[in-house]
């Protein structure tokens, strides 16, 4: 498929009365953005943590909180596959914190195509708070899925910020990149938005943000949430002179919805006004390794 629509949700953290509230909550938004014709709905970073508050006990508490969500990780992954089959579309599952063997915690984002296969992006540059507070430890590995709408890679909020990641699914062949994210200021909103706007001019491609808003008391995780979702491309011909082809106000819950077409990437990258992702090699020193990705098919 080459022309799809993407919705990026400004996904808001809510106290559940119990896992059936979750479930409906989530069925609900997914239908929503199958509604307005979305072949794939992406949720933000931590958008997860919500679940938090199924377990009252420890809710409050930041290491009981993150050991609740771990623990809940497989029901919640089986409900996101289900709603990509029943709505026949691609999902990008709030990511989550995920308990791994060596017994440390992982942050990760799972995209779920409609034929019930499931792709594993980790997050590979921890933010102060997650290395200092949260405990959070770095993933491993990039990865470029191969699906039915195109390739695409994820780059998990702060990840964003740093070229070299993007640009290494870029020359693997991403033709879209989706950016969930969580900050508690406006100082990181604009961080993470300036990051995703640049590897889209960068990469010639599009970037998708979407992240959490709103406040959350009761969770020393996800307390305070600000920004605004968006999907961006290259200022460059067919496109919106400032690049932002679609964007929401700012705090809001709700979905953005835009129009995607994988040509037109592939058009810009072989004749732009510009040729950013040809010429990125020209910079002194470019040619470094940049870290490797693997090819992961969703088909």
């Amino acid at each position: 498929m080459v022309s799809w629509r993407v919705a990026a949700a400004q996904y808001p953290i809510d106290q559940l009365a119990d896992w059936d509230a979750y479930a409906t909550k989530v069925a609900q938004w997914v239908a929503q953005a199958s509604d307005g014709g979305a072949a794939l709905a992406v949720f933000p970073e931590y958008g997860a943590m919500e679940l938090a508050s199924l377990a009252p006990a420890t809710m409050g508490d930041l290491a009981g909180s993150i050991e609740t969500v771990s623990a809940l990780l497989p029901r919640v992954d089986a409900l996101h596959a289900e709603l990509a089959a029943r709505h026949g579309m691609h999902i990008l599952a709030a990511s989550a914190p995920r308990k791994d063997a060596d017994g440390r915690f992982r942050n990760t984002a799972r995209l779920f195509a409609p034929n019930g296969r499931m792709g594993v992006q980790d997050k590979l540059v921890m933010t102060r708070f997650e290395r200092e507070q949260w405990g959070i430890a770095a993933g491993a590995g990039l990865k470029l899925f191969e699906t039915a709408l195109g390739r695409i890679a994820v780059n998990i909020c702060y990840d964003s910020e740093f070229p070299l990641l993007a640009r290494a699914v870029v020359e693997a062949g991403a033709e879209v990149i989706l950016v969930p994210s969580c900050t508690d200021s406006l100082h990181g909103y604009w961080r993470v938005r300036i990051g995703a706007q640049a590897r889209a001019l960068e990469g010639q491609c599009y970037t998708v943000q979407s992240p959490t808003v709103g406040e959350a008391a009761w969770s020393p995780a996800v307390d305070v949430n600000r920004g605004a979702a968006a999907v961006y491309g290259p200022p460059d011909r067919g496109m919106p002179a400032d690049g932002v082809l679609a964007i929401g106000s700012e705090n809001a819950a709700g979905w953005v919805f835009a129009e995607i077409d994988t040509a037109c990437v592939a058009d810009l990258r072989a004749d732009g006004g510009v040729l950013n992702a040809r010429h990125w090699t020209e910079q002194p020193g470019a040619r470094a390794a940049l870290p490797a990705v693997e090819l992961v098919s969703l088909v």
